[in-house]
């Protein structure tokens, strides 16, 4: 039989939602637990869980999801705020940290690029490994390029859907 919370959710059918999430996010190479505590808090109808709450409903440690917390800020998809009124903080995920996550990896395409093209010169563009470098590099010049209006469409999409009529 399912358990339903006091909202009505089906906490088993939201467990699985949640280990399942991970797991694709494992595969595309974040670490489970991290994995797990992101799918938590994007299941979460408040968007926010102390590192208790997360604990509890992953049945995990602390350490655990401390460590999962403290990846997830690095990556900026989410974020540390102080709960009022105590010293306990909560761990948030933004309705758009999908778009501040990517609008962040503009720093880290913009590394790749000047590391690439200091490969491309020691290399030579003429070496096998030169040309592989180049074409590395007019990739994520290309992402480069195409990210910034990519996500100004997103932008002017998303008001679009989800602006309040």
């Amino acid at each position: 039989m399912a358990q339903e919370n006091e909202t009505g959710r089906d906490e088993e059918a939201v467990s699985r939602f949640v280990e399942g999430f991970a797991g694709i996010f494992v595969e595309a190479g974040v670490q489970r637990m991290p994995a797990r505590v992101f799918a938590a808090l994007l299941a979460s109808d408040a968007g926010a869980m102390t590192s208790a709450e997360l604990g509890d409903q992953l049945q995990v440690s602390p350490a655990a999801v401390s460590g999962a917390v403290r990846y997830l800020t690095q990556q900026h998809m989410v974020s540390r705020e102080r709960e009022p009124g105590t010293r306990r903080d909560r761990y948030r995920v933004s309705n758009n940290q999908w778009y501040e996550a990517l609008a962040n990896r503009d720093q880290i395409l913009k590394r790749w690029e000047e590391a690439l093209r200091d490969g491309v010169q020691s290399l030579g563009r003429e070496t096998p490994a030169g040309r592989r470098m180049a074409e590395t590099l007019a990739f994520f010049e290309f992402i480069s390029g195409e990210l910034p209006l990519m996500l100004e469409r997103w932008r002017k999409r998303r008001d679009e859907l989800f602006s309040a009529n």
